[in-house]
């Protein structure tokens, strides 16, 4: 159970749009207003697209649904995160522990199951991610970070799962990602319009051209992934995506000129030498 060379090369771009849209929302100075933008926008080109593309099939609506409302508890942890912690301190814990819990789920769901060497490969690059993603002193986030974190890592793990098998299940991975984005289009938009008007409508003026192109990235990187699902293992596709935070780092420390450090090296190597491990061929 591995995934072939191209599908891998496209998994890859993927994580590094994700990077790329991730990064935008960081380095904005209102988190929440940077990703209504990044969902308005996203769910109206899914939207645009809807006449373009074929609905999914029957069997794959449910799963559909499920996503969506996947999507919205996900965004309550995304807030959460934000309120209670720094998101370069929570956001890695999630992103870290998402992976493990998709090849858990989808061993029982869809009978995909990682040899031993590939599950040790997951967790060697789950815990890279972690690592390159906290900073100094960050593993002392708080009970209440924490738990907002794995709840967000839970979400993820479900959406993956949900989307890998409904991508499936739809005939055409492309009409589902449409369909899915549109059917976002509300969420945090309306919460941030509910909780702060005002500063909605003056980030809208300021910030509209950065809040489009996280949008479209948004909207190409997730893409990717649900197609990527329908022709690769669930788990090895989500765990070979969040090297997007692999992607982060590199882009911190080459464009933004961030220091890397030797603990984020080490990260690295783990990241790197897990996928390879992740890639290799099954014993049995």
């Amino acid at each position: 159970m591995t995934i072939d060379a191209p599908v891998a090369a496209l998994v890859l771009l993927g994580a590094l749009l994700h990077a790329t849209w991730n990064a935008m929302v960081k380095a904005d100075g209102d988190r929440l207003l940077a990703l209504a933008a990044v969902f308005l926008t996203s769910g109206v080109a899914g939207l645009l697209a809807l006449p373009f593309v074929p609905a999914p099939a029957p069997d794959a609506w449910p799963w559909l649904a499920a996503s969506v409302a996947i999507h919205v508890v996900y965004v309550v942890g995304l807030v959460g995160a934000y309120r209670h912690g720094d998101l370069s301190r929570v956001y890695p814990l999630a992103r870290g522990c998402g992976p493990l819990l998709v090849a858990l789920v989808a061993g029982r769901l869809v009978g995909e199951h990682l040899s031993n060497l590939q599950a040790a490969g997951l967790v060697l690059a789950s815990l890279g991610i972690v690592g390159l993603a906290l900073e100094p002193g960050a593993l002392g986030v708080g009970r209440r970070a924490t738990g907002w974190a794995l709840l967000t890592g839970l979400t993820i793990a479900g959406y993956t799962v949900t989307d890998g098998i409904g991508g499936r299940l739809s005939g055409d991975p492309i009409g589902y990602t449409a369909w899915l984005f549109a059917l976002h289009i509300p969420w945090i938009p309306l919460y941030a319009l509910a909780t702060r008007p005002a500063a909605v409508r003056a980030y809208a003026r300021r910030n509209w051209a950065r809040g489009t192109a996280g949008g479209l990235v948004s909207l190409a990187s997730y893409g990717i992934a649900i197609w990527a699902m329908t022709a690769a293992p669930m788990a090895l596709v989500a765990a070979l995506r969040e090297c997007s935070v692999l992607f982060g780092a590199l882009i911190g420390a080459l464009v933004l000129r961030e220091a890397m450090g030797s603990r984020r090296i080490a990260a690295a190597v783990l990241v790197v030498l897990g996928q390879l491990m992740m890639n290799a061929p099954a014993s049995g």
